[in-house]
């Protein structure tokens, strides 16, 4: 069975070697999150371990309840600094802690995960995901409720094609386990790189914004 506390803190480790290697410009450049820069991105993975369980309580109650509006909060707090005080957070907190260390570090490995490539992608800095990690971060993205995935793939079988994965039943939608954990967690950017029957069903389901 899988540490889930190492594969987190390996995923934050390998977050900031990605983060040390980028410019000025590059921590400004847009990312597969809507509205959202590199340094908002990082500002939204980080954000919740600093505010604690009882911040991230506040947060949500002065967000009137809706996580999206929380998240803004959270990215909001951080506007003002700089990236290598984001940086100097993601170093601080490789143990996660607060929310992103419930359900057994599961949320800071998988929401931190889906993010980086939230960056790398558009950025055109692609990594290759350890498999056990891959693993553990698709299996818990498949259950987690704001991913959303159970609903976006419901009646659909999902197969990684370069590790031992798959999810569901159904239609195929087959491909690299990277991209299927993209397009699982509704990003279009990824629908390039599956294929199969049930492909067409996916693409529809996608988010549009």
């Amino acid at each position: 069975m899988a540490d889930v506390l190492a594969l987190a803190q390996e995923e934050r480790g390998e977050l900031a070697s990605f983060l040390e290697e980028l410019t000025p410009a590059q921590w400004d450049a847009p990312t597969l999150c809507s509205r959202w820069s590199v340094r908002d991105v990082v500002a939204h993975v980080i954000g919740y371990d600093v505010q604690g369980m009882t911040g991230f309580w506040r947060t949500f109650v002065l967000a009137g309840g809706s996580p999206d509006r929380a998240n803004q909060r959270v990215v909001d707090a951080f506007r003002e600094l700089e990236p290598f005080g984001l940086l100097d957070l993601v170093r601080r907190y490789r143990t996660p802690e607060g929310p992103t260390a419930r359900f057994g570090y599961r949320i800071a490995l998988t929401d931190g995960a889906i993010h980086q490539q939230d960056m790398r992608r558009p950025l055109g800095m692609p990594r290759t995901i350890p498999p056990e990690r891959l693993r553990a971060i698709l299996d818990f993205a498949m259950v987690a409720p704001p991913i959303r995935a159970s609903v976006r793939t419901r009646g659909l079988r999902l197969v990684a094609t370069d590790l031992d994965w798959s999810s569901g039943q159904g239609p195929e939608v087959r491909g690299p386990g990277e991209a299927v954990l993209m397009v699982a967690a509704g990003r279009r950017d990824a629908l390039g790189e599956v294929d199969g029957a049930g492909l067409d069903t996916l693409t529809e389901r996608m988010p549009r914004d």
